[in-house]
């Protein structure tokens, strides 16, 4: 007999975070073990409150839309983390679980996410529910799995942030050589707290090295004075320089105070939303002292449309992340418990992938790093190796996405919900 399945999101949405949320949805539809899809309206805190959206049951048009709809605001994320003290939350989703007769449990998400999906399923089966958990990788920081690219090659969502930067830096180095008589030095701080991958990716945009660029990853610690130095010479050398920073590069000298910095509920440091950014501090450091040409700095800091721009997102991503919420669906129909589903790469050479699982416990307690050997000696640039690791993630071509009457045609979910069978509940951790 068919169980039912909860599907849910968290942490930061991505551009193609929906499309993974499609690839679950169109194959589950498909599949006898699996009856109706709920989605958990705002991830884990939607599951505890009851509040599960019957997927199933939405207009097949509105569901195939969310191919080009970016974000997550089909069915929404949050950033809940369930801690091991929180037995009532527990308690609350094995309730949930049992209520609604859910066999399946998909969680959408980083890190984080896959240490909830695994704790969760764990603790079903502890109490006796034939519950299936699997994890579905997102983030666009693309920080999910090991540092030698063996639980998985790389995220859904990374591919297309990275073309975003890509072209941002190209028509930013249209910007800056227009207007370096005035404006010589631009400051873009980009997203990653502790991992470089979102800047690096500014390389794409200038695989031979022909625009004034420095790159600065959070990985590596510098000195103001050596960042002043290195602008100083880039200017002497070409009028004109851009310089694209890691949102959490420790710049000595120019330390970010605690009470500054705005946390999540996970502790993570929420650095473009802080009082201070680091982009906006190195500019005022630029511009205490005379730049070696004459004018002034100045930054962009790029906020959420990193993470939301269907319009620069990359064929390549949108595909794979559908293919691997399709991955996660089978998974679960076969009742492999404990696994996320994961891209890997079959030939480095000629790019090509392959899907297949990773062990949830290995994925939630494993760190990736941007590999120190993809940065350059000086600190100021990633090799060709990681250019070569990331290019065939942008795709080439531009993403098809539906207009009607001027305006981008986006997914509509339906307010369709389950019936509450239990009685009200406020998440532990809001109390």
């Amino acid at each position: 007999m068919a169980k039912n399945m909860i599907v849910a999101q968290s942490g930061g949405p991505s551009p193609v975070i929906n499309n993974t949320l499609r690839g679950i949805v169109e194959t589950a539809r498909e599949l006898s073990e699996i009856g109706t899809v709920y989605g958990g309206w705002h991830g884990i805190e939607g599951v505890l409150k009851e509040e599960l959206i019957n997927l199933t049951d939405q207009c097949p048009e509105e569901i195939a839309l969310l191919r080009t709809t970016p974000a997550a605001g089909s069915i929404g994320t949050c950033r809940y983390k369930l801690k091991d003290h929180q037995n009532e939350d527990f308690d609350r989703i094995m309730e949930i679980f049992k209520a609604h007769d859910i066999g399946y449990f998909v969680y959408i998400g980083g890190n984080d996410s896959m240490d909830t999906a695994n704790k969760v399923a764990n603790v079903a089966r502890e109490r006796g529910l034939d519950v299936v958990g699997i994890g579905g990788p997102k983030t666009i920081d693309n920080d999910v799995g090991d540092s030698e690219f063996k639980l998985i090659d790389h995220t859904p969502g990374y591919g297309s942030t990275a073309r975003y930067w890509s072209n941002y830096i190209q028509m930013s180095n249209e910007e800056n050589n227009g207007s370096c008589p005035a404006d010589p030095v631009l400051v873009m701080q980009a997203m990653g707290r502790k991992i470089g991958y979102i800047p690096a990716a500014a390389r794409l945009a200038d695989p031979n090295r022909e625009m004034p660029l420095q790159i600065y990853l959070a990985e590596r610690k510098v000195n103001i004075e050596e960042v002043r130095e290195n602008i100083n010479k880039t200017l002497k050398e070409h009028g004109r320089a851009m310089v694209v920073v890691s949102e959490g590069l420790e710049i000595d000298g120019l330390e970010i105070p605690e009470e500054f910095v705005v946390r999540d509920s996970f502790g993570h440091a929420m650095l473009s939303s802080s009082k201070i950014t680091v982009g906006q501090m190195l500019v005022n450091a630029l511009n205490e002292k005379p730049l070696a040409v004459k004018g002034k700095a100045r930054c962009n800091v790029s906020g959420t449309h990193q993470r939301n721009d269907i319009v620069h997102a990359s064929n390549v991503d949108l595909a794979e992340s559908y293919y691997v919420g399709q991955k996660a669906a089978l998974l679960a129909a076969n009742g492999e418990h404990g696994y996320m589903a994961s891209i890997l790469r079959a030939d480095r050479e000629n790019y090509t992938i392959e899907y297949g699982k990773a062990p949830l416990p290995e994925v939630a307690n494993s760190e990736r790093h941007f590999p120190q050997e993809w940065i350059t000696p000086c600190g100021t640039d990633v090799t060709d190796d990681f250019i070569k690791y990331a290019r065939p993630l942008i795709g080439d071509n531009w993403v098809s996405v539906p207009v009607i009457d001027g305006r981008i045609r986006l997914a509509r979910m339906k307010p369709i919900f389950a019936d509450q069978k239990l009685d009200k509940y406020v998440p532990q951790a809001d109390r």
